[in-house]
């Protein structure tokens, strides 16, 4: 292997040439990096422009809230008695409001025990039922409207603790604690129900079990009552303006439309609800200050500063120029599918393009329109649906539903599945182990249920099923329940789901409970609505109406919650500026001008990248060449330089040696 050193033997700088040489070379590859860096420069910028786009959508999110633009604000004069708050839905008003009464929940407490931990029992598998609904001296009428709860005690849990535990783990509806009198049998277990008259708790063991169990914790205000009221279930009560109100909680949220009332004590206030301008106005300057910041973003990125002579990183970009064009054509083109509204610019509102293209906010003007058109300015920025038929109701709507003012016709309501029975019920029923067995399918769920033993009137029995049923979680699991009725003439009991559409059906299958009380009979399925909006099919789903896809309403879903079939009239709808914003931005961002410019310049890098590794691979071949040219160079030239020296040395001798 030999050594080589260029420019040693001859002189020659042969590195000092080949680095000349290359530099010339290279040429190309530097302009290959500095057109990279200036792409990577660019797509830099477009990063920032899309954060400050994705900012900016963000605060579009939050002004497209139609409750941003519905606040109000509940004031009461005395806040210990109570405090308030009001929903968008609220209607401003003066009210005089008197509590007499707190809601107050039902405690039952057991006999006392020496131990907490000893076992109750012989722990014989014992089943209790608890049932709720209202009381009146020794009568209890069963709430159909709650699912009655079981806990089975055994030896795994027979004593108080157990006991306790197991109450509280089966999420009935009832806290289990236990208390601690001081007394020689000190430790006794109390049971609290919700708070609410129709609260009050009947407690009874099923058929066999263990009666020292079962004689704990009886309790039937009509006969056996083994555990002790403490308290007993009450409503809130009070009245508003006048006007008689109860409550089962003292979280009242049905007394004045659109308000929460939370009951501390009793006593007199006064309550005022009134507009909230302050969340108005504070919403209303968040969108301009939200505008001016994407449009200081994009002024930096396309500035040019003479006296340096620096010019933004998008300067005269074709794209940025369109984006920041589209937002303020946005902004001051007129929203339609308002209906009758007086306000349909920004400018009524107070906001305006300045000079430099940011915008201002006139608070003046703001307040003026906030005092005399104050319902329609949430249609300004939110999408808003108004309906002239109060039982037609917006919902939502997509990207792709076109403001405009739309007909509505309704060709077929939405109905609930049922099955009626055939067995007159009105002079009730016992229901024992040979009938206590009821098999159905819920909305396509299937499962059985068991129903309590006892002697039940009509009305009773009704409250019996409904409760049994919605109880059952195979059905609570799939979200389903049902309402169950027994006809006061014909005595036929019909179970009807809650549910509407095609999805909602009840069919009893073969069982004891079936066969007693709803006979041989054929179930009703329910049906979804069907109609039109804008004179083209809409889909149905449940009582949903959803404008076709491909059409003007494609996305815009209607609630028909009842009424009757044909002419419905019509539904305004605005999708706003912040929604207008924010879908132009969502197709800038993805797939539209940013998007493509971003994959452009990604793509330029990718095929300058495979540029650059070419012409590096080229450049090496190169100066291999140089290098093994001019190393050869340098060999010849030593070489010659040695025989010239050689010969020179036999010259001069030759010359020495001659006579003279």
């Amino acid at each position: 292997m030999g050594i080589s050193s260029p420019g040693i033997g001859s002189g020659l700088d042969v590195n000092g040439i080949i680095t000349k040489l290359m530099a010339v070379e290279s040429q190309p590859l530097t302009a290959l990096q500095n057109q990279t860096s200036s792409y990577q420069a660019k797509l830099s910028a477009y990063g920032s422009l899309s954060s400050a786009l994705s900012t900016f959508q963000g605060t579009l999110t939050g002004l497209a809230d139609l409750s941003k633009f519905q606040s109000y604000t509940a004031t009461p004069s005395d806040t210990t008695v109570l405090t308030a708050s009001a929903a968008s839905n609220a209607t401003v008003g003066n009210y005089a409001l008197n509590i007499t009464a707190l809601a107050q929940a039902q405690s039952l407490t057991a006999a006392g025990q020496t131990s907490t931990s000893a076992a109750i029992g012989s722990g014989t598998s014992t089943t209790l039922t608890f049932a709720f609904g209202t009381t009146s001296g020794a009568t209890f009428t069963q709430d159909a409207t709650q699912a009655d709860g079981t806990v089975t005690i055994d030896s795994s849990n027979n004593s108080l603790l157990g006991i306790r535990d197991a109450i509280n783990a089966a999420n009935i509806g009832v806290t289990a604690t236990i208390v601690n009198d001081g007394s020689a049998t000190p430790y006794r277990l109390q049971l609290t129900s919700a708070t609410g008259a129709n609260k009050s708790m009947t407690i009874t063991a099923a058929g066999g079990g263990d009666a020292t169990v079962s004689g704990l914790l009886s309790y039937n205000p009509a006969s056996v009552q083994t555990m002790t009221q403490s308290a007993a279930a009450q409503d809130a009560a009070l009245t508003v303006n006048g006007l008689a109100v109860l409550s089962p909680s003292n979280t009242v949220t049905t007394a004045i439309p659109g308000v929460t009332l939370n009951l501390a004590k009793i006593g007199s206030t006064s309550l005022t609800i009134g507009n909230d301008t302050a969340s108005i106005q504070k919403s209303v300057q968040s969108f301009v200050d939200a505008y001016n910041s994407i449009n200081s973003t994009i002024g930096k990125l396309t500035s040019y500063d003479p006296t340096t002579k620096q010019a933004g990183l998008l300067l005269g970009d074709f794209a940025t120029q369109s984006i920041q064009t589209k937002l303020a054509n946005i902004l001051t083109t007129p929203l339609t599918g308002l209906g009758n509204t007086s306000i349909t610019t920004l400018s009524q509102l107070g906001v305006s393009f300045q000079k430099d293209g940011s915008l201002s906010l006139d608070t003046g003007k703001l307040s003026t329109a906030i005092a005399n058109n104050l319902s329609d300015i949430a249609g300004m920025f939110a999408s808003i649906g108004r309906s002239t038929d109060s039982l037609v109701q917006y919902t939502s709507s997509t990207t792709a539903t076109q403001p405009g003012n739309y007909a509505i016709n309704v060709t077929q309501l939405a109905a609930q599945g049922n099955q009626a029975g055939n067995i007159n019920l009105n002079a009730g029923i016992t229901i024992g182990a040979a009938n206590n067995a009821l098999n159905l399918t819920l909305d396509g769920t299937s499962s059985s249920v068991t129903l309590t033993s006892g002697t039940y009137t009509a009305a009773q029995l009704a409250a019996l099923v409904q409760s049994a049923i919605n109880g059952n979680t195979a059905f609570s699991g799939a979200g389903s329940k049902v309402s169950v009725a027994i006809d006061s003439t014909s005595g036929f009991m019909t179970i009807t789901s809650n549910r509407y559409g095609s999805a909602s059906n009840v069919a009893v299958t073969n069982s004891s409970a079936g066969a007693a009380l709803i006979g041989a009979t054929t179930s009703t399925a329910g049906q979804d609505v069907a109609g039109t909006i804008n004179g083209v099919a809409a889909g149905g789903s449940g009582q949903y109406l959803t404008g076709a896809i491909g059409s003007t309403t494609e996305g815009l879903k209607l609630l028909i919650s009842g009424g009757a079939v044909g002419s419905r009239g019509t539904i305004n709808f605005s999708s706003g500026y912040a929604n207008n914003l924010n879908n132009y931005i969502t197709a800038a961002l993805n797939g539209g001008t940013i998007s493509a410019q971003t994959a452009g310049i990604t793509q330029s890098l990718a095929d300058l990248a495979k540029q650059t590794t070419d012409m590096n691979a080229r450049l090496a071949t190169i100066q291999a060449g140089y290098q093994a040219q001019f190393t050869a160079l340098d060999v010849l030239m030593g070489q010659l330089q040695t025989t010239s020296t050689y010969l020179t040395q036999q010259l001069a001798a030759i010359s020495a040696n001659t006579p003279k």
